[in-house]
């Protein structure tokens, strides 16, 4: 979020509310929404999935939503083209469709994700962004063979979801890259086998 706050290669939209990771509970829905109810528990996901065209039918490229995919100038709702938040009568932007630094929030209904009640709120907001992301990389698009070798480059938390992925689709080795040897040890626990510090290399590590 610091990255579009300063808003490199962006254009600049202020003032908004940024985040793109939470948990929450439905407040209420809006007309024709059908697949929530007040009460449920959601996840808000910032690249969202309309269900309807090309790529959301595709089992390939299901995240490249026509309507939804990720759009970090837009700030207003689709349906009418504006915003749901304000102050003094003045307008407060969206970010990606979530703006998550918030309370309360409004999303397009494609932008929300169904999660189990029992699922601890204050736990599952990394799941919304950082785990899909590293394991859904994994998992749908790289597709690792079991017993086939995988790199992951940073143990944050895209890293260590897609070293969990490459585990779950059974890799042999998955060696971890990352300057901070201290992420080492944790990452044993989501499948990592080896790990290499460029830091401790005079020539490239490939």
């Amino acid at each position: 979020d610091v990255y579009y706050w300063e808003c490199k290669g962006y254009t600049p939209l202020f003032p908004r509310i940024l985040g793109h990771e939470a948990s929450g509970i439905v407040e209420s829905v809006g007309e024709g929404v059908n697949d929530l109810k007040p009460g449920d528990h959601v996840l808000p996901i910032f690249t969202g999935e309309c269900k309807e065209c090309r790529h959301c039918l595709s089992e390939e490229s299901n995240n490249m939503c026509e309507l939804l995919r990720i759009n970090c100038d837009r700030g207003v709702m689709l349906a009418d083209g504006k915003t749901r938040f304000s102050i003094n009568g003045k307008p407060i932007y969206h970010f990606v469709g979530t703006s998550t630094f918030s309370q309360y929030t409004v999303v397009h209904v494609g932008q929300v994700a169904k999660i189990s009640p029992t699922a601890p709120l204050d736990k599952v907001c990394p799941i919304s962004c950082g785990i899909c992301t590293g394991f859904g990389a994994t998992v749908n698009v790289a597709k690792p063979k079991k017993g086939q070798t995988v790199a992951v480059f940073g143990l944050g938390a895209v890293g260590l979801a897609a070293a969990e992925g490459a585990r779950v689709c059974g890799a042999s080795r998955i060696i971890a890259v990352d300057v901070n040897p201290r992420r080492f040890e944790e990452a044993k626990r989501f499948g990592i086998t080896e790990f290499v510090n460029p830091k401790d290399y005079d020539k490239p590590v490939q």
